[in-house]
Parts: structure tokens; sequence; C-alpha cells
């Protein structure tokens, strides 16, 4: 057995456990996330996120669901490895390069006096392709697809920002069944990997409100790849802007997808929680 170090960290209450895996063994991931993730027995997280060295970038993070499945990106967790690693000196670039599984990403750092404040991320573009976000349709983009489920006629349209998402435009988020359709959808045959599912409400051009029920976790404060395709779908049924902020339960992301390059760009902050120490394998 070992001691293992970890900080809790969060963006907008989407909260994970670090660790820093340049300065000790890495532990199993999956395993770990099992572990602490749960709110009464745990340290209590939405899942655990991997600081690693990398060959291509100034660091990796591997990022693992409160149920142990691997996630391709983290929109509120790159932002928390940003700070981490730059606060710690890890790597003091500025702008800041991340890989990650949906590949490289760039940091933006909002720093004062040595504390990042906010961080603004290049997530690249927004993948619409049915078999690449996956999505079981012939037709691309998925975009107002009819669904039959729960006894309910839906339309979902399908964005993929590194991990898939299904988005529902909804009249209110406070009644959306976030918790009966969520994890039906989730699993649903439709989603082949799985999906990630935004309930938005379109306050105004420039407005959106957002609950998400996220692959692996359920119900969470806020999702950063989320809130992108959330903008991204609203744009596309010219519903929305393309530059928008996203108020969801943990607070507001600024999103803004591009037509220079494409590119959704997203900015909100991260905040340190707490440190601790675990005795692992023990808790595996």
């Amino acid at each position: 057995m070992q001691r293992l170090r970890f900080t809790k960290m969060h963006g907008l209450g989407n909260d994970y456990v670090y660790v820093d895996c340049f300065h000790q063994p890495k532990p199993d991931g999956a395993a770990l996330a099992r572990t602490v993730s749960p709110r009464r027995t745990g340290v209590g997280s939405d899942g655990v996120i991997l600081i690693l060295p990398s060959a291509t970038a100034d660091c990796r993070m591997e990022m693992y669901n409160a149920d142990g499945s691997r996630g391709e990106m983290c929109g509120n967790g790159i932002r928390c490895v940003g700070k981490y690693v730059f606060e710690r000196g890890l790597s003091r670039n500025n702008p800041l390069r991340v890989e990650t599984d949906a590949g490289i990403k760039t940091l933006f750092l909002s720093v004062n006096n040595g504390t990042v404040r906010s961080v603004t991320v290049d997530m690249g573009e927004p993948i619409l392709d049915a078999r690449a976000i996956p999505v079981a349709v012939d037709r691309s983009p998925v975009v107002r697809h009819p669904l039959s489920l729960a006894g309910q006629e839906l339309e979902v349209t399908a964005v993929s920002m590194g991990n898939p998402h299904c988005v529902l435009f909804v009249p209110d988020v406070s009644e959306a069944p976030v918790h009966h359709l969520g994890p039906l959808l989730e699993q649903h045959p439709l989603f082949p990997a799985r999906v990630n599912v935004e309930f938005v409400a379109v306050s105004r051009p420039s407005t959106l409100q957002m609950r998400v029920w996220e692959r692996g976790s359920g119900e969470t404060e806020a999702c950063g790849t989320g809130a992108c395709a959330a903008v991204v779908a609203a744009s596309l049924l010219g519903l929305a802007h393309r530059t928008a902020e996203v108020h969801l339960p943990g607070g507001v992301l600024g999103i803004e997808w591009r037509e220079s390059d494409n590119h959704v760009y997203m900015t909100g902050p991260a905040e340190e929680v707490f440190e601790g120490e675990l005795v692992w394998p023990r808790y595996a």
C-alpha cells in the first residue's frame, strides 16, 4: 500500500478528484473513480482526473467518470487541470497545451498574482458527422431527429465535442425530466458509445439555461463540453447566436463558436477545494 495524494477541484460545481502523476505512480483510474466518487462513502466527486506527463503537450489528462468508465474529454475538468499545472509549476506556459483522449487542447489562462482566475479553452471544431459522434443514423447532421421514448415523441440533436452529446430543447429546465429521460437516452441503442444528455431552454438568442445528465455520472452541476454542444445545436437550429452564455445549476459558462476557424471556445472558472491523502490500494 502507498499514500496517494490528491486534490479536490471543481469547475462550476462539476467536481473531480485530481491526482498528480508527475510526482507519484499512476493509480488504476477506473478503480479509484469508483471508490472515491460516492458522496457518502468516498471523497465525493463526479469522477477522477489523472494529470500525467506528455510527450506532445505540457501535460496529459485522463478522465474517469464516477462509475469508472473512461471519458474522452471534460470541459470543466480541463480548466482545473490548467490551474493545477500552472500554479504548481508543472508548466508555466500560457497558453498551455493539454493532451486528452479527444486531442490536444489549448488553454488561455487568466492569471492574477500567480493565481489562475479563469480559463478559456479552445475546444476545437464540433463534430457533426453521425458516424463520428457516434449516432446510429445514416444522415448528418443529426438535427431534430425524431425519437419515440417512454411514451414521448422527442426531437434530438447530436453533437460531439470529443465526447458524444444529445441535446433536447425544452420550455423550462426546472421541469425537465432529467432523471427520467437522462438515463434512458444515455443507454439508448441510437448512441452506441452511450451519450451525455443536455436539457436546454433558450431564454434569448444570447442566453441558454441548461441541465445535464452526464454519461457515467448522472446529473451534475455543470458540463463544459455539454454547454459547447448546446450552443452549437441551438445555433444550427437558428435558436441562438454563435456566442452565448450558458446558465447551469453551478454557474455560467461563456461559449463562442467562431466563424473564423469553426472552433468552439469555452470560458469559465476553476476552483481548488482541498488536498488530501488516501491509503491505496486499500480503497480499490
